[in-house]
């Protein structure tokens, strides 16, 4: 019995398609990305307006609306977070510059989106209806919890670049500079450093740092979840008004966890051209990443700091920051 071999070129046609569909969607979006994140703000305007407009229903006793109301939140959450945002970058920057456990780079930035939509009630809570403030001085409120969200990412860097120092230092005084070349089957054992690369260098973080990146993230609340909030407290529905927001939450969640996964991913088959390192040169490169990510989260916050402006008046801004 004979088998019949495909020809050469049919046998890579298959996958040559497929890369040259990649490349073409790949420089389509490329070119057409400051487009398409026009047309993300200009939708988050509109819901916006809708989910105000879903509120009036609702204090019309037109039920109905709080579907769409929370229906409409989901979307704006999933749109809020497609654009720039200091959640991504933190959550980004810290994933690819730290080792960490498929479930934290699942649950970190999900709980982070979900922890601004608490802020965002703490904050509406505790000065619109606490403390009675007019909202000029909510914006100016405002104003200084974002300067003081921004020094804590700083120190949060700050954190990250002394924490690379104080576990990768001593590994590096104490590995031998120098390994022979010994042909070997690696296994977990075997102590050369390349059984998951960054082994020794990098553990997986600690619940402190993880701690860290949630408060990092959710420390600044979004602007449009303050104007629903503040809309529902004037109509005196502030229930509907902290669902919605919990659901826009939701649904940056879940988008940001999938950025992270692949941003995860990509981390992963980047270091595998990095098998061919010595131990000592590996520990070098990652503390030299970690640092890195670190001195990241600083610029960022500094950029922040100095870019702070207070939300509009007409609640038709939206600044991006979840």
């Amino acid at each position: 019995m004979t088998t019949r071999t495909r020809p050469a070129p049919l046998i890579f046609a298959g996958p040559l398609m497929i890369v040259m569909l990649v490349l073409a969607c790949a420089f389509t979006l490329h070119a057409h990305w400051g487009a398409f994140l026009q047309w993300c703000l200009a939708m988050q305007i509109a819901l916006h307006r809708y989910l105000v407009m879903y509120l009036l229903q609702l204090n019309n006793n037109q039920y109905t609306g709080g579907l769409w109301l929370l229906t409409g939140a989901f979307i704006y959450g999933v749109l809020h977070a497609i654009g720039p945002g200091h959640g991504k970058f933190i959550a980004t920057t810290y994933l690819t510059t730290n080792r960490e456990t498929l479930n934290a780079t699942r649950l970190l930035p999900f709980f982070g989106s979900l922890m601004q939509g608490v802020s965002a009630i703490l904050f509406v809570f505790i000065l619109a209806v606490g403390f009675n403030l007019a909202a000029g001085d909510l914006s100016q409120s405002r104003w200084y919890v974002e300067k003081i969200s921004a020094v804590l990412i700083g120190a949060f860097g700050v954190w990250l670049v002394l924490r690379a120092l104080k576990e990768s230092l001593p590994a590096l005084r104490t590995a031998p500079r120098f390994t022979a070349f010994r042909p070997h089957q690696h296994d977990a054992s075997c102590g050369c450093g390349h059984h998951g690369v960054g082994h020794v260098a990098a553990q997986t973080g600690d619940w402190k740092t993880r701690l860290g990146i949630i408060l990092a993230i959710g420390a600044r609340p979004c602007s449009g979840a303050i104007m629903i909030l503040l809309f529902s407290n004037a109509l005196g529905i502030i229930s509907w008004g902290m669902a919605a927001v919990m659901t826009m939450s939701l649904g940056t969640g879940l988008s940001i966890m999938g950025m992270s996964l692949a941003v995860r991913y990509a981390r992963q088959a980047a270091l595998r051209y990095t098998s061919n390192q010595t131990p000592r040169q590996l520990q070098w490169m990652l503390l030299a990443v970690r640092v890195a990510g670190g001195l990241a989260l600083m610029l960022f916050a500094l950029i922040l700091f100095l870019t702070v402006i207070p939300v509009s008046a007409n609640g038709d801004y939206i600044a991006a920051g979840c």
